[in-house]
């Protein structure tokens, strides 16, 4: 399938983290609880608030938002375009975008496999 990758569907997905988002004090309680910069943490984090996220997305979705990232990654992108436009809960400022991303689709890749045989 050629199409353009677009940062657009990464960014909805990420919104979970986003100031923006609905106010609930038990997520934000979650998201300052974890250092962003540590992969271990990091990945707690996703398992705890994105894999739910991940799964309202149907079977193609999924899909493609891990091709999406993985996309990105392949030509080096940078991910400013994401991380200057979303005010986060994070107590510190991600420090490598990419490793973040790295771990994201880490992440989404074991949901997906996890998940394959439940939709």
């Amino acid at each position: 399938m050629n199409r353009p990758c677009t940062l657009w569907s990464i960014r909805g997905l990420l919104f979970v983290f986003d100031i923006e988002n609905t106010h609930d004090l038990e997520r934000e309680k979650i998201i300052v609880s974890k250092n962003v910069n540590d992969d271990k943490e990091l990945a707690e984090l996703f398992d705890a608030l994105l894999r739910p996220e991940f799964f309202i997305y149907s079977e193609q979705e999924r899909i493609l938002l891990i091709e999406t990232l993985s996309c990105f990654l392949e030509v080096g992108n940078s991910f400013d375009e994401i991380f200057s436009k979303m005010d986060t809960y994070f107590d510190d400022e991600v420090k490598d975008q990419r490793r973040f991303m790295t771990v994201l689709i880490s992440c989404l890749e074991r949901y997906q496999d996890q998940g394959s045989g439940i939709n």
